[in-house]
């Protein structure tokens, strides 16, 4: 029959091994955490935010999502030829139809033509969804006519609904409103003809 023996107990060993074990783990924390530290990115890093990658093929024609950037709405349109139409007919209505003045960001070169959009995909709009007089987020109000909050001519757009600043199908902002700017138009770049990329271009991260 075997017999299993049980050393008896030795304290002054499990003391001793208890404080070895204490050591080491202390010591080769010291060794790991700057290690780990070295992948994490700087704190500018986070403060810019990371380029978003937008899933466009269930955004059809007069439609718009909202997605997230820098903590802040992006609204991405697919456009409709009568809503690029209506960006056209709105250029003696908006205060500044070449956006000379941006709001927090210099427009992009390729997104200075009459649409604030890339000439390669003009109907797809790209615009940073924060109000320029106070910081508040437009509502989409693409159908064109008379409706509450809006004149009778209204063409398509956007309403603030905080001071009724209103813009246009383009993002600009129209003339005696509260609201002195555009909507911002963020760098952007097509990854694929159905994916978009926001906060990069061919010249990096913005």
């Amino acid at each position: 029959m075997k017999v299993d023996l049980v050393k008896p107990f030795d304290s002054q060993r499990r003391t001793w091994l208890i404080a070895t074990t204490v050591a080491s783990g202390i010591a080769g924390a010291a060794t790991v955490v700057p290690f780990v530290d070295s992948f994490a990115p700087p704190e500018s890093a986070k403060a810019r935010g990371a380029p978003v990658h937008v899933d466009l093929t269930a955004l059809v024609p007069g439609s718009m999502m909202t997605v997230a950037w820098r903590g802040k709405p992006v609204f991405v349109v697919n456009r409709t030829p009568n809503m690029l139409a209506a960006v056209v007919r709105a250029n003696p209505m908006v205060a500044d139809p070449n956006t000379e003045h941006p709001f927090s960001m210099p427009l992009p070169a390729y997104c200075r033509n009459e649409y604030r959009s890339r000439p390669e995909h003009p109907n797809v709009l790209v615009v940073v969804g924060v109000c320029t007089h106070l910081g508040c987020t437009p509502i989409p109000r693409f159908q064109p006519g008379a409706q509450p909050s809006l004149p009778d001519d209204w063409p398509g757009g956007f309403l603030c609904p905080c001071h009724g600043s209103t813009y246009d199908l383009a993002g600009r902002v129209f003339k005696d409103k509260p609201a002195p700017q555009n909507l911002d138009v963020p760098r952007f770049m097509f990854a694929s003809s159905t994916s978009v990329v926001i906060g990069k271009d061919e010249h990096g991260e913005a």
